[in-house]
């Protein structure tokens, strides 16, 4: 079935592109309909009606998350091809599969990018960012993110990953003590596992989770530990708790020792694209171009509950390298394109409840650029 929809659906998106979608690169005309944002025109886009955009001011749990129809925003392809590097953390995580599947279906092609997906730890990737050495990270606004930023790096969060699904358990887990109950966990002075420390996004959800659990970032110690040994060291006391990832929590969920405390804030992303100055300033059009490949496959494979079709999970199995066991074990992700409004206020607060970062908070206007995929989908202010 999803394949001859897909067939139905890639001539209607043809049939559209002929009638006057890729205006922009062909004779610079618009449609009726166009604004001017910046120095950029926005027109319409076919298949991005009202529902492609939501207020970034609603910070819902339940709120619907931006859609087009299947296979829009349609191709606008480049008029040369245009080599594009994107450093990502790894290749085996689910929430890099739109990515991937962007890359194995042609979506990046279509818009006439050759895109390579590098794998680069944030730490090594930022200062190449910043020096346009790589146009993209697939990240998060780290606490490394926004120091650089502080320091004059001209880097920008520019769209959103995904959300949990509400029956995720991805998160703060504590080995419980003898006798006592989730709601008795008192967090000061545990010791808990991570992989990439107080500087991580995670801290602002697990700020959430441990102000009800009589803790802070500043009251408990840390142990910065492999992705593979985070687990281990929770089951043999080496941490007394450690959030984990997707589908890692599915080791301890009926284990009546550990106890789930918290997970990252429903219906709000906290990583995503991030670009640095060659696609922010000097090619906005493949900017605005690897976004719309990006929309465009969310909103064909990804726009709801992809995990219910048992060929397309057993397709993301073999493409992200993992058991198609494992990866059904857990709810599909909410992927979602765009940026909550004061999400990196957020996060800066975290960071420096945490002791990584000082100075004063920046503002959106540093960190967050929404106009590049509100272009993509024919957003219009």
């Amino acid at each position: 079935m999803r394949r001859r929809a897909y067939g139905v659906a890639v001539v209607v998106a043809a049939v559209l592109a002929s009638a006057g979608c890729s205006s922009k690169y062909a004779d610079g005309s618009g449609s009726s309909g166009t604004a001017t944002v910046g120095n950029r025109t926005v027109e319409p886009v076919t298949g991005c009606g009202t529902s492609s955009w939501t207020d970034p001011a609603d910070l819902s749990p339940t709120r619907t998350p931006a859609r087009c129809k299947p296979l829009t925003p349609a191709p606008q392809p480049l008029p040369k091809t245009r080599k594009v590097t994107i450093a990502t953390g790894t290749l085996s995580a689910e929430y890099v599969a739109p990515l991937e599947v962007a890359v194995a279906k042609g979506e990046f092609k279509k818009e006439g990018l050759d895109v390579t997906l590098k794998v680069l730890p944030t730490p090594d990737a930022l200062p190449l960012l910043a020096k346009g050495d790589i146009d993209a990270m697939w990240a998060a606004p780290e606490a490394a993110v926004m120091n650089g930023v502080e320091g004059g790096f001209d880097i920008k969060w520019v769209a959103g990953n995904f959300s949990p699904d509400p029956e995720s358990k991805s998160g703060l887990w504590v080995k419980l003590k003898k006798g006592e109950a989730a709601a008795d966990v008192r967090m000061a002075g545990r010791r808990m596992g991570t992989m990439i420390g107080k500087g991580s996004v995670i801290a602002y959800p697990m700020q959430k989770a441990l102000a009800t659990h009589g803790g802070g970032l500043d009251k408990i110690q840390y142990q910065q530990l492999g992705s593979a040994d985070v687990l281990t060291a929770l089951q043999n006391g080496g941490v007394d708790s450690a959030w984990l990832l997707d589908p890692v929590w599915r080791k301890v969920d009926d284990n009546p020792q550990y106890a789930f405390l918290g997970g990252q804030p429903l219906g709000e992303p906290l990583g995503g694209m991030l670009y640095g100055p060659s696609l922010l300033n000097d090619d906005v059009d493949a900017g605005v171009a690897l976004l719309r490949a990006y929309i465009r496959t969310v909103n064909t494979y990804f726009a709801g509950d992809y995990k219910k079709d048992p060929s397309f999970v057993a397709y993301l199995a073999k493409l992200l390298k993992t058991d198609e066991a494992v990866l059904k074990s857990t709810p599909s992700l909410t992927m979602d394109w765009e940026i909550r409004a004061g999400t990196t206020t957020r996060l800066q607060a975290a960071y420096k409840a945490a002791g990584v970062s000082k100075g004063a908070t920046l503002p959106e206007s540093r960190t967050v650029n929404r106009s590049l995929y509100e272009e993509a989908v024919g957003h219009q202010p």
